[in-house]
């Protein structure tokens, strides 16, 4: 998504809040050769400037994460203002990007607070299953849990359902009942099951520059200029 928002135009800093580093693989970092990576900025007061990398692409740059972070949570529980960790970090340079993403861990501990403390909205991906959707209760108690304590201007501001594939009747069923959850929060785009999307992030690459003509690459470029869409209208409003 991060590398769609680039080629339209615009800036983009993804930060890599998932100890497993797939977004930072799959923005052609190297993780063994990396010195300093959002473990460091949390918990060690490294300078913004160790950490920021550039990309392929000029206007998307990446705070890596490696498997230091996956000791961040214990670390965190005694940490003064352990919930404003990131948020802190990112002030500086927020302003200097039209888009600041972060992704995530699939877990709903210190490090998924600190990241919803510090952003302003929240996209949640769910894949077409029925398991994915008792763990969108959950997560949305803890958003909600986010909003009364640390951040109330925190809120859900798009459901994507990934990994889609339309022609069986359990993702349709799947579709059909979040839209009846969130009826304003869904996108119309679905990012589909593709085999380029699984490929491009064993070269390094997210697929706008992998594979722009798959259909993977070609949902993230709807879902990008959706979200460019929605952002405009909201604009409009508020003038």
């Amino acid at each position: 998504m991060g590398a769609a928002l680039a080629v339209l135009g615009k800036t983009v800093l993804v930060v890599d809040l998932d100890p497993q580093g797939n977004t930072t693989t799959g923005l052609g970092a190297n993780k063994p050769e990396l010195k300093r990576d959002v473990y460091d900025l949390l918990l060690h007061h490294a300078a913004i400037d160790e950490v920021l990398r550039p990309t392929e692409m000029d206007n998307l740059h990446l705070i890596p994460a490696t498997i230091n972070l996956a000791g961040a949570e214990i670390e965190l529980v005694s940490a003064l203002s352990r919930e404003n960790r990131l948020k802190g970090v990112l002030a500086p340079i927020a302003r200097n990007y039209d888009f600041v993403l972060i992704d995530c861990p699939p877990s709903l501990g210190l490090l998924t607070i600190n990241a919803l403390t510090a952003a302003e909205e929240a996209i949640i991906p769910v894949q077409a299953e029925y398991y994915a959707l008792e763990g969108l209760s959950q997560l949305t108690n803890v958003v909600r849990r986010v909003q009364d304590a640390l951040n109330p201007q925190l809120h859900v501001s798009g459901v994507l359902v990934t990994m889609f594939d339309g022609r069986t009747k359990l993702a349709m069923e799947v579709l059909d009942e979040l839209h009846a959850y969130f009826p304003r929060q869904m996108f119309k785009t679905q990012i589909p099951r593709n085999i380029r999307l699984s490929e491009a992030p064993s070269f390094g690459k997210p697929v706008i520059l992998f594979d722009l003509k798959s259909r993977g690459a070609q949902a993230y470029m709807s879902l990008a200029q959706e979200m460019l869409d929605a952002q405009q209208a909201a604009q409009a409003v508020a003038q």
